[in-house]
This record gives C-alpha cells, sequence and structure tokens, in this order.
C-alpha cells in the first residue's frame, strides 16, 4: 500500500515573517489536508540557515508532541532526529512517552545526523560519519531493549544502559524509521534494523535501485524479510494548481512507485491557502491509492 506523509517546516524566514510555518499550517492547512495524509512529519534542528540565525526553528520533540495532541488521527515522525542531539536512553524514554500518549501513533524517524556548525554551536561532539553511523546502531539497539524489556541493559563500544527501565512501556513497538544514504555503513544498518527507509533520489534512478538493494540484500543477510522495510523518498514541489500540475504529479510519483518507493513525504514549502492540498488529495494521492 502507497502511503502519503506531510512534512512541515518548522523554521519561519522572512516568507514566512519570521512565523515557524508548522504554526501557520496547524491552523490554515491542516485541518482540511490532514485527514488525506498517513502521517506528519517535522525535522530536527536547532536554528535556520541564515548566517545571522534570524530564521526561528522549533524544537522538534515538543513540536511534535503539540502536534500529536492537536491532530489525534494521524501518524507522527521525526524527519529525522539527529541521535548525536540527545543521550540514547533519554531517546528512547522520550520515544516511549510520546508513544504512550498518542495512542501509538509515533514513529522513531532517526539518523546520523550531518549538521557539523550546529553540533559545534551546541556544545555537542561531532565524531566522523562512520562513528556517528556506528552509534546510531546502538542506539536503535538500546530504544528496541528498552520498549520491550523491564530490566534492560546493553554494553556496547559507544554506549551503554544499567537496568534503564521506561516505564510505562507502549503496547506498541515504535516503528523505527532511518535515515541514510550511506552505502558503507548507513544503508546495511537499515536492512538490519529499520522498518522504514527514508532515502534518497537526487541521484536518480540507478543510484536508488543501487541503495535499495543493498538495503533488501543486508535485510536478508540478518534473516528479515526485505518486503517487511518500507520505502520512502522525500520528495519535493510546489502544490497543484491545475489539473495539468496534478497529472504531472502523478507521472512523477507513479515513477518513484516503479522503482519501489512505497511512501512519500511530502515537501510543499509554505502554501497559503489549503485548495491545492486538497486538490493534490483528490487528484494525486486518491487515484494513486487506488491504482
Amino acid at each position: 500500500m502507497t502511503k502519503f506523509g506531510w512534512l512541515s517546516p518548522v523554521a519561519g524566514h522572512a516568507g514566512s515573517d519570521f512565523q515557524p510555518i508548522v504554526m501557520y499550517q496547524e491552523e490554515h492547512i491542516f485541518p482540511q489536508a490532514l485527514p488525506h495524509f498517513d502521517s506528519l512529519w517535522i525535522a530536527d534542528h536547532f536554528y535556520g540557515f541564515d548566517a545571522d540565525k534570524k530564521e526561528g526553528f522549533l524544537e522538534a520533540w515538543v513540536t511534535l508532541s503539540w502536534l500529536a495532541a492537536r491532530f489525534p488521527d494521524v501518524m507522527l515522525c521525526h524527519h529525522v532526529l539527529g541521535h548525536g542531539y540527545r543521550n540514547p536512553a533519554l531517546t528512547a524514554k522520550m520515544a516511549s512517552t510520546l508513544q504512550v500518549l498518542s495512542g501509538n501513533r509515533f514513529i522513531l524517524g532517526i539518523g546520523g545526523g550531518w549538521r557539523e556548525d550546529e553540533y559545534d554551536s551546541y556544545g555537542y561532539d561531532f565524531p566522523s560519519a562512520a562513528t556517528r553511523l556506528r552509534q546510531l546502531e546502538e542506539v536503535v539497539q538500546i530504544c528496541k531493549l528498552m520498549w520491550t524489556e523491564e530490566h534492560p541493559t546493553f554494553t556496547g563500544k559507544h554506549f551503554s544502559i544499567d537496568d534503564a527501565a521506561a516505564t510505562p512501556r507502549p503496547d506498541v513497538v515504535p516503528p523505527i524509521c532511518i535515515g541514510s544514504s550511506g552505502e558503507q555503513i548507513g544503508l546495511p544498518i537499515v536492512g538490519r534494523h529499520a522498518d522504514i527507509w527514508n532515502g534518497s533520489h537526487r541521484g536518480g534512478d540507478e543510484a536508488w535501485l543501487r541503495m535499495r538493494d543493498i538495503v533488501r540484500t543486508s535485510a536478508s543477510d540478518a534473516g528479515r524479510d526485505p518486503d517487511d522495510i518500507e520505502c520512502s523518498i522525500t520528495v519535493g514541489g510546489d502544490l497543484p494548481e491545475t489539473d495539468a500540475d496534478s497529472e504531472a504529479w502523478v507521472e512523477r510519483l507513479q515513477h518513484l512507485r516503479s522503482l519501489g518507493a512505497n511512501y512519500f513525504i511530502m515537501d510543499f514549502g509554505h502554501p497559503l491557502n489549503v485548495e491545492p492540498a486538497l486538490r493534490f488529495a483528490e487528484q494525486v494521492i486518491a487515484p494513486i491509492k487506488a491504482d
């Protein structure tokens, strides 16, 4: 089954009068548009990308918790958490809490982190990409233990826990979405541990298929069914204003489906009214899901 997520910008810039865009969408877009989407996603950063740092950026966990309360019928995911911003056991505890409070609607979206200047600004260590990814695997292992065991203990190369109970544990273990395109370390981790892979199509069809095959092979090598891993792609663009625009979207997304993608995380930027979102739901989401 093909799924659609809505990626809402938590940044505020000159084009939004420096109001975080998610706040505008919460009021003007989501009440009508979100019922047509399977999930709602937000990014994990601490400030924007302008040099003078005037662009605000809402903190990811607090924002997602707010959205969980405002919209009780949609799945919720970060796009994606930089694991180095939070202690692994704390991440597991926060995830289990949000899963319980949201009625089992939380997906743990997580990755190795990449924005070195942000790590430096906030005083976090920023080791090599290989180390960050190996740390990520331990974070995922710790989360799974803390969600499922009464007295979870783990000793790894990078992290450890000792009887780190995370009660109340969730009745439904949160699915894990790992965002990675690293062919040597990251994608094999996806294959071993992820329920959802958030990949990139920036390199074109050939690169996407190569990465997808690494995920599937790694899953098989780990004794998992590769078909159990949903393949998601983040897709950016403007919402359709005409029937022709919608047809172009259908063609684009159907092509990605033919490559094995079955979860589209849609980044529409800052639409000012809901009508194009409803057009997208009617003329793009509905026919693709019906196909």
